[in-house]
C-alpha cells in the first residue's frame, strides 16, 4: 500500500482520537471559540496545543499526532517536526503544499492532506470579476470618471471571449464552470498524471478524469498543449499547483506564445511565472495585461514595477477570501479527524511524488 493510500489512526487518545493536536494559525486569523469547540467535538479527549507563526507551542508537543498547519514557514515547520516524534498526519489549511513537502516531512513519510475545494468558489468568482472588468473596460471607465470625461467605450461580450485554464483541479474546474455559464469558450490543460490519481475521493478523481463535453469545455489538452492554449486564449488563468515541473511555467517563450492583447491571471503561486519576463512583456505591449494576486515575494515590495504598470491589476493575495472559507476549512479538518479516529481513509490526501 502506498503512502498516499495509507490508512491513518486510530490515535493514542480516548476511543482512537489523537492524544494531542497542534494548531497553527490559519487564514491569517485567530481560532474562534466555535472553531476550537468543533475540533474538540470531533476529537473528544484530545489535547489541543496552539502553535505560533514562529512554531512556538504553548504546551508539550511530544505526544502530538496531528498538525493543522496554517501560516507556518518551512523552517518553523521543520523545527516543529523535530520535536513531534509521534506526528503522523499533517493537514494543510492551504491547497498548495510546497511548504509542507519538505525533505524532513518526506523522510518521515507523513500523511499529508490539503484544503482542496475550500477556496474554489471565491477564487473562481474573483477570476470572473476580473474577466468581466477587463472585457467591459472597467479600468478605463474609472479613469474617465476621475478625469470627468464623457467618452463611451466599446466592450466585449463574453460569448466572444476564450478563457484558457491552466490546471483543471478543483479551482480550475470552478473557474471553467462559471466562465461557461457566462458564455465564454473555455479550453484547459490537465496533467495526465491527474487522471485517475489518488486525490482523496472517488468523486474528485471522476471529475478530474471527465471529458471536455461533460465539463462544458471546448476541449482539454495535455501539458504539451500549453502553447495551443496560450495562442487561442483572451485570458490565461493559472490554477495549477506549484511543483518542480510547473515552476516558471510562464516564461519568456510562453509569453511570446500568448495571443496579442491577451491577459494573464495568476491566482495560484507566484513562482509559476518568470516575473522579469512578465514585466518586459507588459512594458513592451507584448500582451494586453496581467491580473496578479500572488507573487514570488509577499507582501509585494512597494518598489515592485508591477505597481506602476497601467496594464496590471495587483491584489494582495486575496482571491481566496470570503466569509465562508474559515468555516469550510475547519469543517474539512473535523471531518478528517472523525475519519482518523476510526481508521477510515482521509480525504484530500496529497501524493508526495506529484506534489499535490
Amino acid at each position: 500500500m502506498t503512502e498516499t493510500n495509507r490508512i491513518a489512526g486510530p490515535g493514542r487518545g480516548p476511543h482512537g482520537v489523537p492524544a494531542a493536536i497542534a494548531l497553527s494559525p490559519i487564514l491569517a486569523a485567530r481560532y474562534r471559540a466555535r472553531d476550537l469547540e468543533r475540533i474538540q467535538a470531533a476529537a473528544p479527549g484530545s489535547r489541543l496545543v496552539m502553535v505560533s507563526f514562529e512554531g512556538l507551542a504553548d504546551g508539550p508537543v511530544d505526544d502530538v499526532e496531528v498538525l493543522l498547519r496554517g501560516f507556518l514557514s518551512a523552517d518553523a515547520f521543520d523545527r516543529l517536526l523535530a520535536r513531534t516524534p509521534r506526528l503522523a498526519w499533517v493537514h494543510s489549511a492551504t491547497a498548495g503544499v510546497e511548504r509542507v513537502l519538505t525533505p524532513a516531512s518526506r523522510q518521515r513519510s507523513l500523511v499529508i492532506t490539503n484544503a482542496r475545494g475550500v477556496f474554489s468558489q471565491p477564487i473562481a468568482e474573483y477570476v470572473l470579476m476580473m474577466i468581466l472588468a477587463v472585457s467591459r473596460r472597467l479600468p478605463q471607465l474609472l479613469e474617465l470618471q476621475r478625469e470627468r470625461t464623457w467618452q463611451p467605450l466599446e466592450g466585449a461580450e463574453l460569448a466572444d471571449v476564450t478563457v484558457g485554464v491552466v490546471g483543471l483541479g478543483s479551482i480550475g474546474r470552478a473557474v471553467a464552470s462559471l466562465a461557461t455559464a457566462f458564455g465564454c469558450r473555455v479550453i484547459a490543460t490537465r496533467r495526465r498524471s491527474e487522471i485517475g490519481s489518488a486525490s482523496g475521493t472517488e468523486v474528485e478523481s471522476d471529475a478530474q478524469a471527465a471529458p471536455a463535453e461533460a465539463l462544458g469545455l471546448d476541449r482539454i489538452l495535455g501539458p504539451d498543449g500549453l502553447p495551443e492554449l496560450l495562442a487561442e486564449s483572451d485570458f490565461v488563468v493559472l490554477a495549477t499547483p506549484l511543483t518542480p515541473a510547473t515552476e516558471n511555467l510562464i516564461d519568456a517563450p510562453a509569453l511570446e506564445a500568448m495571443k496579442p492583447g491577451a491577459w494573464l491571471i495568476n491566482v495560484a503561486r507566484g513562482r509559476l511565472v518568470d516575473e522579469h519576463a512578465l514585466v518586459r512583456a507588459l512594458r513592451e505591449g507584448q500582451i494586453g495585461g496581467a491580473i496578479l494576486d500572488t507573487f514570488r515575494d509577499e507582501p509585494l515590495p512597494a518598489t515592485s514595477p508591477f505597481y506602476g504598470l497601467d496594464n496590471v491589476i495587483v491584489t494582495p493575495h486575496t482571491s481566496w477570501s470570503s466569509g465562508r472559507v474559515l468555516d469550510r476549512s475547519v469543517e474539512l479538518f473535523c471531518a478528517n479527524l472523525r475519519r482518523y479516529a476510526v481508521g477510515e481513509p482521509l480525504t484530500n490526501v496529497v501524493d508526495p511524488a506529484a506534489g499535490y
